[in-house]
């Protein structure tokens, strides 16, 4: 059984693209065979709102501004900087290559693979390779271990993203377990990125579905908000209805996941392999529909877009569990290496959560608040997003923008993030957040953990 001769588990980490944390509710595989049999984590953060940053940290166990990659595109963004970093020589594929698992990515790498640098390049530490270098639901391109395979549908033959990556995910497993290979694999379909195009199989679902109807939604005043928030108009019916739509959309591409979830656990249930794997369910960012009036949005450090689904199941973890540890997406690939045996490198800012997974107490010197950055360029004009980096703790979330706005939020009484409190709050208290939230975004290793560490204002300990 594959893991099994080595003694090591096995990995299968499975990212969707700007999902949403409340999309895990219409996925019925995902519920009954990871969250009933899991633990799902309440608290945890993306590193940076955006797609390839975020992606960069989970590759690399870094805060946005470590790893180098603060755009998806562009300037100091997607892979062309991941590249001329040389973040691409150690990653956690590398750390766990070289501890013994043979390791495999299915779908989206970071934007711009396949073009910048050869479309058929496989980056090091990967074993096998399956990577997305042209994007879409229903024409893609696939490096498939150093072969360009095109795939097109057709009116008489459809031929779904979701339905390749599973059916190459399932026949790596078949192969591992044949050779009885402890493995790392990562599945990255394209769901729910728009525009959502969903199977023709799931087109009529959800048809009743309408927007979340939380007070963020279509939010009422924003005038204590930034002006790049507090610039935008309220959402009109016809809005509304579009984003409805849109959000059905969404909803129907992930339920091609849904069914890839439960072929790669049939499939480690038919190999042996099931009780000796860890599967994780969870997302590189967000997505906004509507909430404070922010419409097929990401980029902020509102929950919608910076807070993720994150589901766990494996050895040692209990079964239909919660877990409220501040987590981040900096913390897998040291996770990952504390489960392999593998070793990390001095640069990884992030924590391993395996203790705390496995049952222990959260240490009393976990962080307190963890950074969510989001660089953009230095357009500040009212309604255009300007740069920003965010503290969020179990009880607050903090936000300062280059312009020199704050907010402040208390997610005890205001989960949604209504009432900035950054005009009304004690002096002392911001001061406090503007300080270690400046000194974390020029951080490293532990310098970051030990920063994290500080305890906060009292205002803001989850206990007051």
């Amino acid at each position: 059984m594959a893991g099994q001769a080595s003694g090591q588990p096995n990995i299968i980490l499975i990212l969707t693209d700007d999902m949403r944390a409340d999309d895990l509710a219409y996925m019925p595989a995902v519920q009954s065979l990871l969250v009933d049999q899991g633990v799902t984590l309440t608290n945890f953060l993306t590193t940076n709102p955006s797609c390839a940053p975020a992606r960069a940290s989970i590759l690399r166990g870094q805060y946005a501004h470590n790893h180098g990659v603060m755009r998806s595109k562009g300037d100091v963004g997607g892979i062309e900087q991941f590249l001329d970093d040389g973040d691409e020589e150690s990653t956690v594929a590398t750390w766990l290559q070289a501890a013994g698992l043979r390791t495999a990515l299915v779908g989206k790498y970071l934007n711009g693979y396949g073009l910048a640098g050869a479309a058929t390049s496989i980056p090091p530490g990967w074993s096998d390779w399956a990577g997305i270098t042209r994007e879409g639901y229903s024409r893609f391109e696939i490096n498939q271990q150093g072969t360009l395979v095109r795939y097109r549908s057709k009116s008489e033959n459809e031929v779904y993203s979701t339905d390749v990556l599973a059916q190459l995910a399932v026949d790596f497993l078949a192969d591992a377990a044949q050779a009885q290979d402890p493995f790392f694999l990562m599945i990255t379909p394209r769901s729910p990125h728009g525009p959502a195009e969903p199977a023709s199989r799931h087109r009529d679902a959800f048809s009743d579905v309408t927007l979340p109807q939380t007070p963020a939604m279509n939010e009422a005043d924003v005038s204590d908000k930034p002006a790049w928030i507090a610039a935008l108009p309220p959402l009109t019916g016809a809005d509304q209805a579009d984003m409805a739509a849109y959000h059905r959309s969404r909803l129907q591409t992930l339920l091609s996941v849904d069914e890839l979830v439960a072929r790669v656990v049939a499939k480690l249930e038919e190999s042996g392999a099931l009780a000796n794997t860890y599967i994780l369910f969870t997302s590189d960012n967000g997505y906004a529909l509507g909430e404070h009036r922010l419409m097929q949005e990401k980029g902020s450090a509102y929950s919608e877009s910076s807070a993720l689904p994150m589901v766990i199941r494996g050895p040692g973890i209990a079964a239909g569990t919660t877990l409220d540890v501040l987590a981040s997406q900096a913390d897998l690939a040291p996770t990952f290496a504390e489960w392999t045996g593998a070793s990390v490198p001095g640069f990884v800012d992030g924590r391993s959560l395996a203790s705390i997974l496995a049952g222990s107490p959260i240490p009393p010197d976990w962080r307190q608040a963890a950074l969510i950055e989001h660089d953009e360029s230095a357009v500040n004009d009212s309604g255009h997003k300007p740069t920003w980096a965010a503290l969020r703790g179990t009880a607050f979330l903090y936000t300062t923008y280059n312009t020199g706005e704050q907010e402040l939020y208390d997610l005890r009484l205001d989960p949604y993030q209504i009432e900035n409190l950054a005009a009304t709050a004690d002096s002392t208290t911001l001061a406090t957040l503007a300080d270690r939230a400046q000194r974390m975004r020029t951080c490293q290793a532990e310098a970051c953990r030990s920063i994290e560490s500080e305890p906060l204002p009292p205002a803001l300990t989850p206990a007051n």
